[in-house]
């Protein structure tokens, strides 16, 4: 593997044949959780793979029994408790949104089992997203006290229609691998044992294509993303606000103890 890759440790890197690279997200005996350097590195990946001669396509995967179960509860609990912390995530939270949107090469992401998280902000905000029918898309952040604020905004109404969006963003209800594909909220689902083989399949697709015109069609038709930034970073802003607040402490505890979630903090608007 190139060495402009080597800092890019707790990922996953290899390429897989001439042109696509492979990034996996790789945290062992927890579901592929981003903690704090994997947070750094998920957001600054992108920038690399944008710079990179050799890649013409990056395939996102998640290693194991699922593609990502989100923000490993200790740097959740970090962000809560410390200003520092709390600015330099949110930074990397708007930094891995808009990173990918920038990034000029196609990504093609394989989701199964739980996507949550950081790591649903790739899983969605990829050029060609394929989830499994094991696939259960959560973004979980009203279940943990806080607004959902880390890509959710900026691309599920754009994808399935305000109402849904709603209805899912609220209720962190999940969604089946086949329920995302009806709603539009995912480009394609196909049955677990053909997620890589679909995966590369669209990979080698759009590596053998005219590399200007597919890398121009994806600057274009991101500019409605680009369009939605303000709506993005006021939804990243109150997200963050929140962990500041007495809900996300409950909200925490509550993910540990495998409970409900017994909210009491003051509402205000």
């Amino acid at each position: 593997m190139s060495d402009r890759y080597r800092a890019f440790d707790r990922l996953t890197t290899s390429i897989l044949e001439d042109g696509i690279l492979e990034v996996v997200l790789d945290t062992p005996g927890k579901l592929n959780a981003v903690g704090h350097e994997m947070h750094t590195q998920l957001a600054d990946v992108w920038n690399v793979i944008d710079r990179d001669p050799d890649v013409r396509v990056a395939i996102v995967r998640g290693a194991g029994d699922g593609f990502s179960s989100g923000g490993d509860l200790d740097l959740v609990a970090d962000i809560a408790d410390d200003f520092e912390t709390r600015a330099r995530v949110m930074r990397e939270a708007r930094d891995l949104v808009y990173n990918v949107i920038d990034c000029s090469k196609p990504i093609v992401s394989a989701m199964h089992g739980p996507a949550v998280g950081a790591g649903l902000v790739v899983g969605l905000l990829a050029d060609v997203s394929i989830a499994a029918r094991s696939a259960r898309i959560i973004d979980g952040h009203t279940r943990l006290g806080v607004a959902a604020g880390d890509h959710s905004a900026i691309i599920w109404p754009l994808l399935c229609g305000m109402a849904k969006a709603k209805y899912y963003l609220l209720t962190c209800d999940p969604v089946s691998g086949e329920e995302a594909e009806r709603i539009g909220l995912v480009s394609l689902c196909v049955d677990d044992d053909r997620l890589l083989e679909e995966a590369l399949r669209v990979a080698r697709k759009l590596a053998s294509g005219s590399q200007s015109a597919i890398r121009w069609t994806k600057y274009s038709l991101n500019n409605w993303l680009r369009l939605a930034g303000p709506t993005f970073d006021a939804s990243l802003a109150m997200e963050f606000l929140g962990f500041t607040g007495p809900d996300v402490k409950e909200g925490i505890a509550s993910l540990k103890e495998h409970r409900a979630p017994r909210f009491t903090g003051p509402a205000s608007e």
